[in-house]
Order: C-alpha cells, then structure tokens, then sequence
C-alpha cells in the first residue's frame, strides 16, 4: 500500500477486518469506522482509481463526503414498477440497525424515458470506502455487505480496496479550455416556438406553467479533470449544494446546485420553493434594487408561489403539520439571484423517503404545473434527454436523508461538456429574456471552463 497520511488508521481497519472473518455477522449490512485529521477531501478523490467516486458537500457546509467503490449498487435501466422500487428501498432500509449507513446516488429527471448511460434512470450505492468530514475531523468508514456473500471473502474484498487507495494529491490547476465548438439544444429559433406554445392563452388555461430547459455542448480536445472544475465551482458559489458522481472513467456528473429537493430528520421535513431569477449587481445599490424589483415582478412572484402552492398540496396528506413562507425571501448566488421560500412539514408516522421523492420529485420549479401535463410537453418536444440534470441527487438513511435539485449542472465526457440550464414559462414569458436568462445561469460554469 502507498505511504498514506492514514496508513495508520488504515491497519486499524484492516486488523478489524481479519477479526471479523472469523466473527459471525450480527446484520447483513455491517460498517467499521475509525477517526483521523481530515485532510483536503477533493484532492483524495481525485486520486483514486476505484469506481464509482462520489462527492457530497451540503449547503450548510456541516459535513462533506467523499466515497469510492460499491459493497452494493442499485441501478434501474429499464422502466420499474414505482411500487417495487418502493418494496427495493424499504427492504434495504431493514438490512442495518446502524444510523450511519447511507446509500448515496440520483434519480433522473423523467423515469419513463431512456437513461443516460452508467447512471439509470435511477441508481444508489452503497460505497465501500467513505471518508465523511466534520471540521478537522474525517471519519473513515468501512462498508460490508454479508447478505449471501461469504464473510471471508467480503472482508477479503473490503481489504483488497483499502490496500488499494492512493495518497491524495492536488487537484490539477485551474485552466481555461480551447472551445472547438458549441451547440445548444433547443437552438433559439425552437426556443422561441416552444415559449409561445406554452404562452398560448389557450395552452396556458390548463397548464400554467412549463419549465423549459437547453443542453449546451461544448466540444474540446481537452481532458477535463471534474473534480477540478467541481473545487473552482464550489469556489465561486459556496451557499450550494455541491457533488459529483463517477461511476465509469468516460463520464461524470457534477452539479453546484442551490436548491434543495428535501432534507429528513426522521419526521421533520424541511424543503423550498426556489423559482424566479434575475442577475446581480455590480455593486450594492444596483444589487439591493435587482432584488427589490425581483421582489415586486408579477410574473415571477406568481411563478414562485405557482412552485410553493404545489409542494403544500403534494405534503398535505403525508403530514401532520405542513408551513411555508407566506412573503418571498432573496437567495443571492454569484452572478444571479433567485426567490425563495422556506417549506416545514412534520411528517405522519410510516411516511418514507420513497413516498417523498416519488410526491415532490420533479419539482414545479424544474419541471411544471400540472406535473403530468408539463412532464408530458417537455417529453414530446424539447429534443433532448435530461438524464439526471433537474433529477434528485442526495443519500437515503434511516435517521437523515437529504436531496438536492441537480439543476446548474455539467455532464463531463471525452471530447465534450454537456451544460444544463432551465426557465419558468409562465403567461407573459418573452423568449428572447429567458433565452437570456439560461444565459445567465450558465455564467459561472463558462467562466471557470472557457474564455467569454
């Protein structure tokens, strides 16, 4: 094994590892931790040869995550019975007593549509290796399946990917990339006649409001190193979500999100409605009036209320107690500001993480009101496969589960960076401003890959 900053916690693990051979296993999924001094977790990532590689960073910055190999992998290709996906989580949900056991992945925009290759339409693991960080302190965590496996050999395994793990070492510098190419999906003569069909008085009665999205594709000569652009990215918007999923060398998805889908704290339920944009300023006045104005805009007040309105109904039934903001707060990125509003729901007893994403996935501020009718209008004309960009990404644990919106997103591939960015199309919605607004969102990211 590579002289490693751990190596010490390493034997530790790997000594529990050849006791436990000989042990007879208490619960089908077992976990092994011990603790160190953290130490700069992107960097560790992105030296790792083992797949998948996973990164989770939430917003309030409690805790960061970084995972590598898979002791169990739920991928869902093909279209699944939401009843048997339901019977799947629950029954994972049993193998373990432990709270710390997570299984962290994605659920795509559109379930009912191909997937995205390597990552399904949905798909969770269960890492081998985790190393999870709270200030200085880095918990590294061991994960073994014994449900009909071998013992010996499962532990064996789990040896093999510590002896494995190389030292971490800085990420590659930041460079801007020679663009040899880029088209945008829907181009903006399609955009515009996509915009007026949902703003067609007639359309519009019966679905207000439409979220319309592009695939911007940058074509390069370049390799990309993800987790490189995921630590500059963090770096220009820090109050986001920020992770990334690998789970073959050929493609990652990264994301720096602001939203939140949901966070679960056994039956308390926090979420938001994050819908209607403007830019920022380029100074304090100027800043504090774009927000004002954001404030006062009848179209995307009534956008962010359309968003608010449907996550109370979609909690109603499977809470005791549902409140959200009444007034719209400001929620300032780098170069954009958004309205938002604060969800709370004290949830009823039995209610599961599956009945939440299955209720409030995807979102009106992603996909639409009604869901189904703009579901289906998104499926049948904007020319592209969303795949996991404005899916759900986040863990699923017995005590706390948390899932962000993958929107302000990238899809790294050899040769190409797919880039995503979306727009509430409500009545009174003008193409060529929210053709401008996906331009707006998709500043930062350009920023850090090519010269504007």
């Amino acid at each position: 094994m590579p002289s490693h900053i751990f190596s010490e916690q390493f034997s530790q693990l790997i000594d529990k590892l050849n006791a436990m051979k000989l042990a007879h296993a208490k619960e089908p999924v077992v976990q092994i931790s011990v603790e160190a001094k953290s130490i700069p977790l992107l960097s560790w990532l992105g030296a790792q040869t083992q797949y998948p590689r996973i990164y989770w960073h939430g917003r309030e910055k409690q805790e960061e995550v970084a995972a590598i190999g898979a002791c169990k992998d739920f991928k869902q290709e093909e279209e699944i019975d939401d009843e048997l996906l339901a019977s799947i989580y629950q029954s994972q949900r049993g193998k373990s007593s432990n709270q710390d056991i997570r299984y962290y992945g994605g659920v795509a925009f559109d379930r009912t549509v191909e997937c995205w290759p390597d990552f399904g339409r949905t798909r969770f693991v269960l890492p081998r290796i985790e190393l999870r960080r709270h200030g200085n302190i880095v918990k590294l965590l061991v994960n073994l399946n014994f449900e009909n496996t071998d013992p010996q050999a499962e532990c064996e395994a789990a040896i093999e990917a510590i002896k494995q793990l190389k030292p971490a070492k800085p990420l590659s510098p930041p460079n801007k990339l020679p663009l040899m190419g880029r088209s945008d999906l829907p181009n903006y003569q399609r955009w515009k006649e996509l915009v007026e069909q949902v703003t067609q008085p007639k359309f519009n009665q019966t679905t207000p409001k439409v979220v319309l999205s592009r695939q911007t594709q940058l074509e390069i000569n370049d390799v990309v190193d993800p987790w490189m652009v995921l630590a500059c990215w963090q770096g220009r918007n820090p109050n986001s979500f920020q992770f990334g999923f690998q789970f073959s060398p050929d493609r990652t998805f990264i994301s720096c999100s602001p939203e939140r889908l949901y966070l679960r704290r056994q039956k308390e339920l926090f979420t938001e409605a994050l819908a209607g944009t403007t830019v920022r300023g380029l100074n304090q006045e100027e800043d504090d009036f774009l927000a004002n104005q954001l404030l006062e805009d009848s179209k995307n007040s009534h956008e962010n209320q359309l968003v608010r309105q449907q996550i109370v109904n979609v909690l109603t039934p499977l809470s005791n107690y549902v409140g959200a903001d009444e007034l719209a707060k400001i929620f300032k990125l780098t170069h954009i500001q958004h309205l938002h509003r604060s969800i709370r729901a004290e949830l009823k007893a039995g209610v599961n993480d599956f009945q939440l994403l299955q209720g409030l996935h995807p979102t009106p501020a992603v996909g639409g009101l009604p869901k189904e009718s703009a579901l289906s209008f998104i499926r049948q004309r904007e020319g592209y496969n969303r795949g996991w960009y404005a899916g759900a990404c986040g863990y699923l644990n017995k005590y706390e589960s948390e899932f962000s919106v993958a929107i302000r997103s990238a899809l790294i591939e050899p040769g190409r960076i797919n880039l995503f960015a979306g727009a509430g199309i409500v009545a009174g919605s003008d193409p060529l401003a929210e053709w401008q607004e996906l331009e707006n969102k998709l500043t930062t990211i350009l920023s850090i890959l090519v010269e504007l």
